[in-house]
């Protein structure tokens, strides 16, 4: 954030992270009580055995393991289960894994929270109205919730903290209202009543489904860190947590006078609401959810930007619509998750339906960062008793809520299980495929091929291809490039440039590193260039590079022999050629078919992905793409018999 110091707890930080990080935990108790009760008749048995394992999820779940436990694993500033990852990808290939999972299933719940968030606040109108038609109204909610996405919230997200400061204060009023009226609910404080609901009340345990719904904005608000601070989120949280106990314990005394009943007859959170005050409450309960649906999407475009820059995901393009820190806006992806959340209102259609399928696949999102913790963790020499602990106590938590939620599969969580997995084949074959391309790719002895460059580059029999020729390399040190860029320039037609420049990209474990490396190779001749990127940069590469040209012109490193240049920007004067290598599956292969397939399902994403030059930040005017054959498995023996005439 501009002017913000997240690393220290202010009056603004903490306001700001009411606005943008608490959203989704701080609009679930629109839905919680309703997924917890269903259809069930409401006994004092289920309403207190529900608000005790409330509290104690919000205790455990949210304020242990992510607010005071995950947040201190921060990539410099920078949270989320892919920054998590990168802290700690080098140390087991096999990480990958979790790191994938996690993402998919929270990408994929990432879909439904919008319209559960959004329709259970318009049905408050239901109070005022019980024939109103609340899907055109959250529908259009929805899609222009979407539309407004390409500005970015830089303009809009001063008014997100005030706003949500109104909500949290909203809800503590309306449930310490009637939490006024029956104390007795919070002897539920004692976890006892969690326990004999799970161990007594028929059907106790699947109840542990809808309670989870209390803690599903967790994993989004470690995710939304970079934004402002886990100081400022810690100090905000502790305010939050009141409130949201306030609200639920409010709901548990309001149920408390409709034993016997069922939610045909009450509304958990609407209940609390007098009629007089029951359409400004829709009205600023709407807001709350549109506010928290915004955060959910930008984390959701931090995801996938973070994806594709750690090579997990298809090249998509992106844009930085804001000054927030680290906000991207990737219009895809936009454009995805508007049809996925106006296909899961039309689905569902109504949010009790939503509650029944809600939540299931951020569970398996939970588990994942609980394996990749324990192995930061453990990394980092914490104590092993603590770690272990650790493992233990949240894989018990969170493998009980996933039993808990696989009810949930039947009755649509089946959905976003399925999403989940698509997401995680993307995923596997985009990194896999690419680590098999690259095994195949041959590395040669730079070296031995200095005097030939020198000799190409000074003879004037040969056409000039560039004053300046410059490969993308795949290649992470100045001694080595690859075979195929080698017979770019001599084979076939020869490329005589002044200087030829070989440019590899780094991604950075951290998330906003920039710094470059350059290595003289032969002077005036061959230069070799190294960036390191952070996970979150966009990789600029064309106006990186004439940055880098006009530093080492500036250093007396290069001169420019380019006479009849008036205009000298940066330094850089000269026709820059970049020459990017893309790949293509050679009919020479014979490979075995789930190889082939995951080749061929590889270069179909390669195909609809964003073009390597816009992926590199380079402009078309200077760039030339060079199709180069894949061979990975050549047929064993060729017999081809050659006939006399």
């Amino acid at each position: 954030m501009k002017g913000l110091d997240i690393k220290k707890v202010s009056a603004a930080g903490v306001l700001i992270a009411m606005g943008i990080v608490f959203g989704d935990l701080g609009t679930s108790p629109l839905y919680t009580y309703k997924a917890i009760i269903g259809e069930r008749i409401i006994t004092e048995e289920l309403i207190l055995g529900s608000v005790s394992a409330i509290f104690w999820t919000l205790t455990f779940q949210t304020t242990f393991k992510y607010v005071f436990i995950t947040m201190r694993a921060d990539n410099n500033g920078e949270g989320g289960i892919f920054s998590l990852f990168a802290l700690i990808r080098r140390h087991a290939k096999w990480l990958i894994w979790p790191a994938i999972i996690g993402g998919s299933f929270m990408i994929a719940d990432s879909l439904i929270t919008p319209p559960i968030s959004v329709t259970s606040a318009i049905e408050g109108l239901k109070g005022v109205q019980p024939d109103i038609p609340i899907l055109p109204i959250t529908v259009s909610i929805i899609i222009a919730l979407f539309l407004l996405q390409r500005t970015g919230t830089g303009s809009i997200g001063k008014f997100f903290g005030p706003a949500m400061v109104v909500w949290f204060g909203m809800i503590a009023i309306l449930g310490t209202r009637f939490l006024l009226l029956d104390l007795s609910v919070l002897k539920a404080i004692n976890p006892f009543y969690a326990f004999r609901m799970v161990t007594h009340y028929p059907g106790g345990f699947w109840v542990l489904g809808g309670v989870f719904l209390c803690a599903t904005g967790a994993e989004a608000l470690y995710a939304d860190m970079g934004h402002v601070g886990r100081k400022n989120i810690q100090a905000a949280w502790v305010m939050i947590k009141v409130t949201l106990l306030l609200c639920y314990f409010g709901e548990a005394a309001l149920l408390q006078g409709h034993v016997g009943q069922t939610l045909k007859d009450i509304d958990p959170f609407y209940g609390l609401v007098p009629k007089w005050f029951l359409i400004p409450c829709v009205a600023i309960s709407t807001l709350a959810t549109i506010i928290a649906s915004q955060a959910l999407i930008s984390g959701t475009f931090t995801l996938f930007n973070e994806a594709i820059r750690l090579n997990i995901w298809p090249k998509l393009r992106t844009a930085f619509p804001s000054e927030l820190r680290g906000q991207v806006y990737i219009p895809s992806v936009n454009w995805m998750m508007m049809a996925g959340c106006i296909g899961m209102v039309l689905y569902f259609r109504e949010s009790s339906n939503m509650e029944a399928a809600f939540g299931l696949s951020v569970t398996l999102t939970m588990l994942m960062t609980t394996v990749l913790l324990a192995n930061y963790l453990y990394i980092k020499r914490y104590p092993k008793l603590f770690t272990y602990a650790i493992l233990a106590v949240f894989l018990w938590i969170e493998i009980t809520f996933l039993v808990a939620n696989m009810k949930k599969f039947e009755h649509g969580g089946w959905l976003t299980m399925l999403i989940g997995l698509l997401l995680i084949t993307v995923m596997y074959v985009w990194q896999a495929a690419r680590k098999l391309k690259n095994k195949y790719k041959k590395y040669l002895q730079l070296e031995q091929f200095i005097p030939a460059i020198q000799e190409l580059s000074n003879d004037t029999s040969v056409p000039k291809f560039a004053t300046h020729l410059v490969y993308l390399t795949l290649a992470d040190k100045s001694g080595a490039v690859e075979q195929r860029i080698v017979e770019s320039i001599f084979c076939q037609q020869p490329k005589r440039a002044d200087i030829y420049w070989l440019v590899h990209v780094d991604v950075d474990d951290a998330p906003y590193t920039m710094s470059y490396s350059t290595t003289v190779i032969a002077p005036q001749d061959l230069i070799y260039v190294r960036f390191r990127l952070g996970f979150r940069i966009a990789p600029r590469i064309n106006l990186f590079f004439k940055k880098i040209v006009g530093d080492m012109v500036a250093n007396n490193e290069l001169e420019l022999n380019n006479h009849y240049c008036m205009i000298r920007e940066h330094g850089a004067c000269g026709d820059f050629r970049f020459v990017v290598m893309k790949s293509f599956l050679s009919f020479e292969n014979q490979l075995p078919f789930w190889k082939n397939l995951m080749m061929r399902f590889y270069f179909i994403l390669d195909k609809i992905s964003l073009p390597d030059p816009e992926a590199f930040g380079l402009d078309y005017n200077n760039v030339v793409v060079e199709r180069v054959p894949l061979v990975v498995d050549k047929p064993a023996d060729l017999h081809l018999k050659r006939e006399q005439e």
